[in-house]
């Protein structure tokens, strides 16, 4: 069986040791070189081609987002940042998931020693994702161009529930910055660390023409905003009904291994809003949300899955249209004039 090559990219000499053991576990898993700075790590990505490379945010020489930016237009290939906790650290990773890194990880620290236990497992689905090259200029036309055409928009009053992971950032920033100001109101399970939910927040609140923040216990779903899930130890749900729809963040063990749950989302949107609704699932490892999505479209609702040639990876989205919870199955770009169309009172029946 052939070994996933792995170059680790890090000024730390501790820290790529770390890195390095923690890779070495995993009999499918090869650590081919080590690099301090961006300058040895594109010599060694010339020499030893490996299929993934970890990178970390702040280094010498070059930044890691300038030098994953040249990776990303140059070499595509599959990255996971190493960030530390910092909100400097948050924020610069965020902006390499844009950029187009497949995931991100944080580094150890006093009560989470054990953090790189998760990379292993990270590295496979990197190895197996489907990375683009970078062409930004024209996503940011596209947004703007689809935002012009939705100047007409008015809701019709319905909820819009979204899930993702693996390469959630980027699709998300790519939907919801086509969303008018005047959206319906949209909840969000993205997994990922609870340090990087509300960087993540504000970075989509900078990029969208609607109010984007972290879901807080309580506060009313109203149009025209947009509420993200705080990574942690507390799941989304909708409650209440009618026109009085609230967040609620309910502690409680991992569902399909995450915490947020898609799953729990979406399971809460049916009890809340029945057919009332429009769930979409977008890309991302497992099967977490394909359960809540198919109960969706069951009460009634309306469902979209992201296709497979747009995803990072495809594997939310297969499982979800797999069991019949997709009803309609299309590419990033179209999604968003998609879901406005059926959320719109002047929508043609």
């Amino acid at each position: 069986m052939k070994k996933i090559r792995v170059l680790v990219v890090d000024d730390s000499s501790t820290m790529r040791g770390l890195i390095s053991s923690a890779l070495a576990r995993d009999p499918e898993i090869e650590v081919v070189g080590e690099a301090a700075d961006p300058l040895q790590a594109r010599q060694a990505i010339k020499t030893l081609n490996p299929d993934v490379v970890t990178l970390d945010v702040e280094m010498p020489n070059m930044s890691g987002l300038e030098f994953l930016e040249k990776i990303m237009r140059l070499r595509p290939m599959p990255v996971i940042m190493v960030s530390t906790l910092t909100s400097r650290g948050a924020e610069e990773t965020i902006k390499a998931l844009e950029i187009g890194a497949v995931d991100c990880i944080e580094k150890p620290r006093p009560g989470n020693e054990h953090n790189f236990e998760e990379l292993p497992f990270k590295v496979k689905i990197a190895a197996s994702a489907r990375v683009r090259p970078l062409l930004r200029d024209d996503n940011q036309k596209h947004a703007a161009d689809a935002r012009r055409s939705h100047e007409d928009y008015q809701s019709d009053g319905r909820v819009l529930a979204i899930g993702a992971s693996t390469g959630g950032v980027e699709a998300l920033i790519a939907l919801l910055s086509q969303f008018p100001e005047n959206c319906p109101p949209a909840v969000i399970a993205q997994h990922m660390p609870p340090s990087f939910t509300r960087s993540f927040a504000s970075r989509l609140d900078r990029v969208c023409a609607a109010k984007v923040q972290e879901a807080s216990e309580g506060v009313k779903l109203a149009p025209g905003h947009i509420y993200l899930a705080p990574g942690g130890s507390q799941h989304l749900e909708v409650a209440g009904g009618g026109t009085d729809l609230r967040c609620r963040l309910k502690s409680g063990d991992r569902v399909n291994g995450h915490c947020p749950s898609v799953d729990v989302l979406f399971e809460s949107v049916t009890r809340s809003s029945k057919g009332h609704a429009v769930g979409v699932i977008l890309t991302g490892m497992g099967r977490d949300g394909a359960a809540g999505l198919l109960s969706m479209r069951k009460a009634g609702a309306k469902t979209f899955g992201q296709n497979e040639s747009t995803c990072i990876v495809y594997g939310m989205p297969k499982a979800a249209f797999d069991i019949g919870a997709v009803e309609k199955q299309l590419p990033l770009e179209r999604l968003a004039a998609a879901i406005m169309a059926e959320t719109s009172t002047n929508k043609k029946h």
